[in-house]
């Protein structure tokens, strides 16, 4: 490894500033002023400005001229391209995701470990008109999707220390949680009904290497066309297409320890 790279390397605080940037415009779902930038990260107001202007000089942050606001720049998505084109997953699992989807009639997705869940890099959007809509780069939430479940199953992460409830199904208690992950150890894949948002379920099932969870493929529809039937049906299915992109001696049917 080059020297200097690594958790005793020295962050530069003008990146680090620039990041909380980034971050700050992405979380918010409008526009932002560079004074409400600056209050929100805690930035000194002019050195806010500096970094939106070098930011936007290179596209990575667009300012809308009727507004004077700021917003995330079109070359972070070239970027983002460009990285997940590197993940070699996705070359490898997407004629999977497009099986699934002409098997069941619903949208799949592909998800890695992020952080303390997945996030997805991948989908093929379900062919009705009434569909369940993936994203790629939404973060899973571990207690309450399909993915975040199998990631709770299939890593050595602690068990979320607030169960937040996000629907009345949520699962917002600790052994509740410990007894499903148990059961989707035992079974190989896991499932979501109505748990992050109404109407919607979930099953999704590990794609292991030699060390351990590699990534997730999921299956996502309407509650009204993706009940418990059809759910139990496409588990088999979703199982034996995992188990084809799984490492052979990962033993892609159980989970660590």
């Amino acid at each position: 490894m080059t020297a200097g790279y690594g958790a005793r390397a020295r962050p530069v605080e003008t990146v680090q500033r620039a990041i909380a940037v980034l971050h700050e415009l992405a979380a918010s779902p409008v526009d932002l002023g560079h004074k409400e930038i600056a209050s929100r990260t805690g930035i000194n107001g002019s050195t806010v400005s500096r970094l939106l202007s070098t930011l936007v000089s290179d596209e990575l942050v667009s300012r809308v001229e009727a507004t004077g606001y700021f917003r995330l720049g079109p070359r972070l998505v070239e970027l983002g391209n460009a990285a997940l084109a590197r993940v070699d997953i996705r070359e490898q699992c997407r004629p999977h995701l497009e099986a699934l989807t002409e098997a069941t009639g619903e949208t799949t997705t592909l998800s890695v470990p992020y952080r303390e869940g997945t996030i997805t890099v991948d989908f093929v959007q379900s062919p009705s008109s009434v569909r369940s809509v993936a994203e790629v780069g939404r973060p899973s939430i571990a207690h309450a999707t399909a993915t975040g479940k199998v990631f709770l199953a299939y890593t050595d992460s602690a068990l979320p220390s607030v169960l937040a409830e996000y629907t009345d199904r949520t699962i917002t208690d600790s052994r509740t949680l410990e007894a499903q992950i148990t059961e989707i150890r035992q079974q190989g894949w896991a499932q979501a009904v109505g748990e992050r948002e109404l109407g919607l379920n979930a099953i999704a099932c590990p794609v292991l290497s030699a060390t351990g969870l590699r990534a997730i493929i999921g299956i996502q529809g309407p509650a009204q066309r993706f009940g418990p039937k059809a759910m139990r049906t496409a588990a088999g299915l979703l199982r034996d297409h995992c188990l084809a992109v799984s490492h052979p001696s990962s033993g892609a049917s159980s989970a660590p320890g």
